[in-house]
């Protein structure tokens, strides 16, 4: 007879069967084999496409890279000639995607939160002219935005020959249908000192509002937080700007025959796309910030109120503190899906990672499986990147329990 398990009041079990009925392992053994599934099928997928690519003649390699790209790219953050390799077209890509991803969160961060205030205004005009604007811009496709605005710049801005005053700003800066011209910066060999006293004024910047903060906690004095950080951040480079000798020339833009040459140039692509895709993600973020703001108690208005608190200052130091909390997270997507929208860019001819690697490249050199595996790649480090650092945000504010 097989002996009865008291607290069970089953057989006793051999080790395999005690393992598989403890919760805990049991869900790290599922893990594994979920794992080795994964691995498995992936294996199989590409194993299988690796066999199809040498029945077509071709190999699976990223040898391709070290060859000359033999295009040129408009717009480059670094030099670039169209003998430089796929690798440097594709760095360039990466650059100007992360450049139109980082111009884009500031601005659609910086209008999402005018607006989703705004859309709270007590002013009757001011709350239905935002709802119209959020409505027709979040109802009408990203893409068409994106060629709108490309389309205004490049039909309504006046031609770099004959450019009338107003295009004109003191012979400096020049506003055309071929983009943004403007001074240039050239930096002197001592111009390291002012990048140091930069980062020191944002690092004294930091302290002092930390330090600020201690002094209002302990003693209810408010000090000038704001302002002493702009007089930091700007006083403290332009005192060594001067101490250094000034070591920093500007390259003016000159009219040429047919077009501006010389300074440094915004083109009207990377300006379309980044007001697009500003402007719609920032209508999301104005509903975000509203729903925020709604989700503080009406209490909290009231207490801060009493206490003789202005609605700005109500606003600024009760509501969106506590609003925050519930608007990171939503937050997180708009960021991520700003982000990935600006694969939309080879509407309009901006030279992002997609039209680089994923479209000219891709086409040149017929490696379509390994060009979009770097696409792919890069887009899901980008993203993780991104919910990382808004995780970590999002755990810095919340509540803490007492």
């Amino acid at each position: 007879m097989s002996t009865i398990d008291m607290a069970g009041g089953s057989p006793e079990r051999n080790p395999i069967a005690r393992l598989w009925y403890d919760k805990e392992t049991r869900s790290v053994i599922l893990q594994i084999l979920t794992i080795i599934l994964l691995l498995t099928f992936f294996g199989y997928i590409i194993a299988n496409a690796i066999e199809n690519l040498r029945l077509l003649g071709k190999t699976f390699s990223f040898t391709f890279l070290f060859e000359p790209a033999s295009y040129d790219i408009n717009q480059h953050l670094i030099d670039y000639s169209s003998t430089s390799t796929h690798l440097r077209a594709g760095i360039v890509g990466i650059l100007n995607t992360l450049l139109v991803a980082v111009c884009g969160i500031i601005l659609a961060t910086i209008l999402g939160f005018i607006m989703g205030v705004l859309r709270l205004s007590p002013n009757w005009l001011v709350n239905r002219l935002i709802y119209c604007i959020i409505e027709f811009v979040r109802n009408v496709p990203v893409l068409l935005h994106i060629l709108l605005v490309h389309g205004i710049i490049v039909h309504t801005l006046p031609q770099p020959r004959g450019l009338p005053d107003w295009a004109n700003w003191g012979d400096t800066f020049f506003l055309t249908n071929r983009g943004l011209f403007m001074p240039s910066p050239e930096f002197g060999g001592a111009f390291w000192l002012v990048w140091i006293a930069f980062f020191a004024a944002i690092g004294f910047s930091i302290w002092f509002k930390k330090y600020a903060k201690k002094i209002q906690d302990d003693t209810g004095r408010i000090l000038p937080v704001f302002w002493t950080s702009v007089g930091a951040i700007i006083g403290l480079p332009l005192v060594a700007y001067f101490i250094t000798g000034m070591p920093l020339s500007w390259e003016i833009p000159t009219l040429g025959k047919f077009n501006l040459k010389g300074g440094m140039t915004i083109r009207p692509e990377f300006m379309a796309l980044w007001l697009a895709l500003s402007i719609y993600t920032a209508c999301f973020i104005a509903e975000i910030v509203r729903a925020g703001i709604l989700s503080v108690s009406k209490g909290q208005w009231e207490a801060s109120q009493a206490l003789g608190a202005s609605r700005g200052l109500t606003l600024k130091n009760v509501i969106i503190p506590q609003a925050l909390r519930v608007i990171v997270p939503p937050l997180t997507s708009q960021y991520l899906n700003i982000t990935k929208n600006s694969s939309l860019a080879i509407a309009i001819g901006y030279m992002d990672i997609v039209a680089t690697i994923g479209g000219i490249s891709l086409m040149q050199t017929g490696k379509e499986m390994e060009t979009m595996i770097i696409v792919l790649l890069f887009y899901l480090t980008v993203s993780l990147l991104i919910s990382a650092f808004m995780n970590w945000y999002n755990k810095r504010i919340k509540l803490v329990e007492r």
